[in-house]
């Protein structure tokens, strides 16, 4: 089969994907981009921006439900899972179509629908659902596959029906009782949104803690307020099996005190990641992968094979769709702008969207002390921050790490309403290398959440 040759050959149009095309396309290069499912990858269309907007919704039930909380009476949470659903499907439909238009737009860039497979370094045959082929060479490939959700290995799974985190967002009634294995942050924000569309709800951690990357302090504060909302929160619980119990299922699962069986009507499985490889052939491309599948990239994002790169979730790494979107941004610098970036060393900033929010960069303070580093830690209850007390929502504490011999701040973890944007703050801090002394003592409208941060590093001096 004679090749079609292009200077770039993208394939995925995610996060890094279709921005990377339309840019090589733009300086010039003749570039193909494949995508055998939507533009957009998996935060416009399972991830990101479905997941939260359903969030949304959800939060507008929990607010409904707390009207007497601000002297509004006959507060009654009526929610229409099969509306909710046709709004996220509307919001994704209008991002993915968006995305589409700018693709067909750009000159020297074609869309290719179909599923890539290589056959020799550098060149792909792309199968199309009638059964052709078509082969593609390039002399640069960009490999944005990104990744689907695990199906873990339990005795019984192919028993039960089950939902993952792209299939349970197409429910049309809200699960009676959804256990949902794992507690990481997908299964929380699962778990909290269906417990305020009215589902009884069980997370089920196989850890000691939640979100097992976080300080134990965060994390304890996370499961109590998941308590509060009425959420059961089972630690150290690994399961072992699932059957059918009726029209429901049953998850046996062990703990500190032995087997316990956990009941319940439906199923969700959150347990991590894999990374979309396996129908790549990269033994052909030349390219190395990880025992779990993941490509292996230097900070340059190169893969083991010359000419050849990989970007957002299939090289591991955090999976996120701003990791995604900087890794572009690295291969445009250095190949379009004769630059010299590097992933490394680079600030991962993320948001857990359960409710209050939870924001978090740079260290731990589990990380620096491991580091062996010489800090200053200080915590701020929200119940603390007057804005937070006037919206009623006071629930979580902020917590910041700074070193103890420069005064620069390491790393936050801001738990309470809005936490995604007060973390946002300390980003910024950090990235202009700001004292900590500074946000002590700027001057922040009043009354703002961001005036938290005065009272929280003056806290600093009594770490």
């Amino acid at each position: 089969m004679d090749a079609v040759q292009v200077d770039a050959l993208v394939i995925g149009a995610g996060q890094a994907g279709a921005p990377l095309s339309t840019a090589l396309a733009r300086a010039g290069w003749k570039t193909a981009l494949i995508e055998r499912n939507n533009v957009g990858g998996t935060c416009i269309n399972e991830g990101c921006t479905p997941t939260k907007t359903m969030v949304a919704s959800a939060r507008v039930a929990y607010l409904v439900g707390r009207s007497e909380d601000y002297g509004v009476r006959d507060g009654r949470a009526v929610v229409d899972m099969a509306e909710v659903r046709q709004r996220k499907r509307d919001i994704v439909e209008s991002f993915r179509a968006s995305s589409e238009r700018r693709l067909d737009r750009m000159d020297n860039l074609e869309l290719i629908r179909g599923d890539a497979r290589f056959v020799a370094p550098k060149t792909v045959d792309v199968r199309f659902r009638d059964g052709s082929t078509r082969r593609i060479a390039a002399d640069h490939v960009f490999i944005n596959t990104g990744g689907r959700p695990t199906r873990p290995s339990l005795d019984g799974l192919d028993s039960v029906s089950w939902f993952d985190s792209t299939s349970i967002m197409e429910v049309d009634q809200s699960p009676e009782h959804l256990l949902v294995l794992g507690g990481g942050y997908v299964g929380l924000e699962f778990g909290q949104m269906f417990r305020r569309f009215g589902s009884q709800v069980t997370i089920i951690q196989r850890g000691g803690q939640l979100l097992s990357m976080e300080d134990s302090d965060v994390a304890g504060a996370v499961a109590d307020i998941l308590r509060q909302d009425g959420v059961d929160v089972l630690l150290d619980a690994q399961a072992i099996r699932v059957e059918p119990q009726g029209d429901g299922v049953c998850l046996t699962v062990e703990t500190p005190d032995g087997e316990r069986g956990v009941s319940g009507s439906h199923l969700l499985v959150a347990t991590g990641r894999t990374p979309n490889t396996d129908t790549l052939g990269l033994d052909a491309a030349g390219v190395e992968t990880t025992k779990a599948g993941f490509i292996r990239v230097n900070d340059r994002l190169e893969t083991s094979a010359p000419g050849v790169y990989a970007l957002g979730d299939v090289k591991g790494g955090p999976a996120f769709t701003h990791i995604s979107y900087d890794d572009f941004r690295v291969i445009r610098a250095n190949l379009l702008q004769g630059g010299s970036a590097s992933t490394e060393g680079r600030l991962v900033p993320y948001v857990v969207f359960i409710d209050p929010q939870l924001g978090r960069i740079g260290l731990t303070e589990a990380d620096a002390r491991r580091q062996g580093l010489a800090i200053k830690v200080a915590t701020l209850p929200m119940d603390h921050v007057a804005r937070a007390v006037e919206l009623d929502e006071s629930r979580g504490f902020l917590k910041a790490i700074v070193d103890a011999d420069t005064g620069q701040i390491l790393g936050c973890a801001m738990l309470g309403i809005e936490g995604g944007e007060l973390m946002a703050m300390i980003q910024i801090a950090m990235l202009g290398k700001v004292h900590y002394r500074q946000l002590r003592d700027g001057i922040f409208a009043h009354p703002t959440l961001s005036e938290a941060l005065n009272n929280l590093f003056s806290r600093i001096e009594q770490a």
